[in-house]
């Protein structure tokens, strides 16, 4: 309990959905929303019909001090699911029954709670709670490895005392530790507060002539969730982005479109100065071709060759102009000696930080939702995260960046 009363003034004045299913530990959701409401926050319950078999909308409406919603429209009244979602500053669904987790999963909306999840653009925290069994089910790890592909959070369950009778995995967490967890996320808020960050993100294309490029297959979907995590935590993010990344409506963030390398580098290097962390997500072409075409190149008999020349290196350059108070972070690629050519990377490169992807582990690289990656530090030991969403790997990186600056400070 000490955690969530030492982050309690965090969850003073914020907006929290708390989402209750159908599942007997809906017993313990009135303490959780009491203790949410006594930090300050402003708690908007949501129920399901099967969760009124198990808690009553009274005692939730009591604790919480508003009118809990069973329904999007009861013939009489319309609920607002997007506004709903529009208004919350975090989602909760505790507990999450199995039949729930498969919806999320899947995207059905037959329910308020469906509903408002589907609208929510803050972040959304599932409490799962079943017996063992169905908690370790093949269905429900998939289910659950789903939505947090989609960026939602995992309450851990816990061990204990099972509706069943069993002892096993499967508990909802308890109301203090749920608690805790929140006022965690909203007290780390703000500690970049101030902060000017810029991110890169996706590739470049380096063109042939007016229809054909050399290019790679990032998405930027790192470097979106890199710009909106550091966003989260306070931050002021310039996004760099490549052809082809898509849009991010998180506040805070203000996205610049290039195409080349060099468009890259010059958009980078106008907003440098001003950036005290730098992350280099994007996988920028190492080679752009020496004369492009005017006009589209026609095909003929025989082979075709193109002379390639360098492109600039942005974070070489960031490297070398780097001034004390800057982080500067850099990603690697590598699909062999991965952790040498890293390493490399990060001395050569005067880089602060190393994020090293590997090709060989499924699940990393271009195109997924999901990541594995190795953080390299100077004087430190690589830190291995596992296998997790990039909204979470993202996360996990700004930890270690402010870490990082914690220390530096320190110094």
């Amino acid at each position: 309990m000490a955690p969530f009363y030492g982050y309690i003034m965090s969850l003073k004045g914020k907006k929290i959905i708390v989402a209750v299913t159908g599942s007997i530990a809906a017993y313990k959701t009135p303490h959780f929303v009491r203790l949410l409401v006594k930090a300050g926050a402003e708690v908007q319950v949501l129920v399901t019909a099967a969760a009124t078999q198990f808690v009553s909308g009274l005692s939730l409406a009591t604790v919480s001090g508003r009118t809990v919603l069973a329904d999007v429209a009861d013939g009489s009244t319309w609920n607002n699911h997007v506004a709903l979602g529009l208004w919350a500053d975090a989602m909760v669904i505790a507990p999450c029954s199995a039949n729930t987790l498969g919806k999320l999963a899947h995207g059905l909306c037959d329910n308020i709670v469906c509903a408002v999840y589907l609208s929510a653009r803050c972040p959304v925290w599932v409490a799962p709670a079943m017996d063992e069994d169905m908690w370790k089910h093949a269905s429900t790890r998939a289910n659950v490895a789903r939505i947090q592909e989609y960026g939602n959070r995992l309450i851990p369950t816990e061990h204990g005392e099972l509706a069943s009778g069993l002892v096993g995995e499967g508990r909802m967490a308890e109301p203090e530790t749920m608690a805790a967890l929140l006022a965690a996320h909203f007290a780390q808020a703000g500690e970049l507060r101030g902060i000017n960050a810029v991110v890169t993100a996706g590739p470049t294309y380096e063109r042939i002539d007016p229809v054909r490029f050399i290019g790679n297959f990032s998405t930027g979907k790192m470097g979106v969730a890199l710009a909106e995590a550091l966003a989260a935590r306070g931050a002021a993010v310039t996004l760099v982005a490549g052809p082809g990344v898509q849009a991010t409506t998180a506040a805070g963030i203000t996205t610049v479109r290039t195409e080349s390398a060099q468009d890259m580098y010059d958009a980078v290097m106008a907003v440098e100065q001003e950036a005290e962390v730098l992350i280099l997500a994007a996988a920028v072409a190492d080679y752009r071709p020496d004369e492009v075409a005017m006009h589209k190149i026609k095909k003929h008999e025989g082979e075709m060759s193109l002379t390639l020349t360098r492109t600039t290196d942005i974070l070489g350059s960031l490297g070398k102009i780097k001034r004390p108070g800057q982080t500067l972070v850099g990603f690697a690629l590598e699909t062999n000696n991965e952790l040498e050519n890293a390493g490399k990377k990060l001395t050569g490169k005067h880089a602060d930080m190393i994020v090293l992807n590997s090709l060989q582990d499924a699940g990393a690289g271009f195109g997924h939702d999901t990541n594995k990656v190795t953080l390299l530090r100077h004087n430190a030991a690589p830190v291995a995260l596992p296998l997790q969403s990039k909204k979470e790997v993202a996360t996990a990186i700004v930890n270690h960046i402010i870490m990082m600056r914690n220390e530096q400070a320190d110094n």
